[in-house]
């Protein structure tokens, strides 16, 4: 298999939004004090959810080649160029994947992880992309239990499902994920609208989809602050209200001036607050547990 294969691989299971969720899902096992878990279980299960995510990223792409043609952004695609074909191959080579991660994932640690996992990677990849995406604009809104659930996994992974922390911090994700879409969508609105898709900023007006925006953005950051009052220290604090402020801030300017450049910045800080708050949760155990 060529290196240029390989990148193709890696863009088409979304590889780089994979990290992120299995950030996540090492948070979710970091913040529980105490976990008791060896430093293999959290590779493995870490391992589990990065495959499991990219095998849905997988799925989306192949299940969503024929709005891909239609959107500048997409249409150099893979499964639209036809430099991949969508044969049984690529399903049952989907399948076969994550059923490994769930195995795994249940075999390091335990079930009710790897059921997490499974749920995360169905929710993306069945719930948003084939039921809702093309039906409804609150298709992200749902689908942003798919980060909420490798949260999940990670505490459930250290046998502390109903963690207040890893509760919190799931419910940051699930609010997390329609502004990030959403700023997305915003700054390719064009394309979503050529590809019939009812993004938010589709099918309603500036002023309303960017204050939606903020409004998420004020309540998850907001909301992000809670796990201080749950033994979080102040390297977690910093991070939260550092991201927190940054994110909030893009989201006033896409407000008072919405626009694609301003969009853009509002989806890449929405990247860096939800990147700085795993990190520093992560930080925060490590070095003040």
């Amino acid at each position: 298999m060529s290196v240029a294969t390989l990148k193709l691989i890696y863009h088409t299971a979304k590889v780089r939004l994979g990290f992120l969720i299995t950030v996540c899902a090492v948070t979710g096992i970091v913040v529980i004090p105490g976990h008791g878990l060896a430093p293999w279980q959290v590779f493995v299960l870490g391992l589990a959810t990065l495959i499991a995510s990219s095998a849905a990223g997988a799925f989306n792409q192949l299940y969503e080649r024929d709005l891909d043609v239609r959107m500048k952004r997409t249409r150099a695609r893979p499964f639209v160029t036809g430099r991949f074909v969508a044969d049984l191959r690529w399903y049952g080579g989907i399948a076969l994947a994550l059923m490994l991660a769930l195995l795994a994932a249940a075999v390091s640690t335990n079930w009710l992880a790897a059921l997490f996992v499974f749920l995360g990677a169905f929710t993306y990849g069945v719930v948003y992309t084939v039921w809702l995406k093309r039906r409804t604009w609150l298709n992200i809104v749902v689908g942003g239990l798919s980060g909420s659930f490798a949260v999940l996994a990670g505490s459930a992974a250290a046998g502390a499902t109903l963690s207040p922390v890893a509760l919190i911090l799931a419910a940051v994700l699930f609010l997390w994920t329609p502004p990030h879409f959403w700023a997305l969508a915003f700054a390719c609105r064009d394309d979503y609208r050529a590809a019939g898709v009812p993004m938010l900023p589709v099918i309603v007006g500036d002023a309303t989809s960017t204050l939606t925006i903020l409004a998420h953005a004020v309540a998850l950051s907001a909301l992000a602050l809670l796990p201080l009052w749950y033994g979080m220290g102040w390297i977690y604090g910093a991070g939260a209200v550092v991201g927190g402020s940054y994110f909030v801030y893009a989201c006033v300017r896409l407000a008072m001036a919405p626009g694609r450049s301003n969009a853009w910045r509002t989806f890449a800080a929405s990247i860096v607050q939800l990147g700085l708050l795993m990190l520093t949760a992560i930080l925060d155990r490590l070095f003040l547990a």
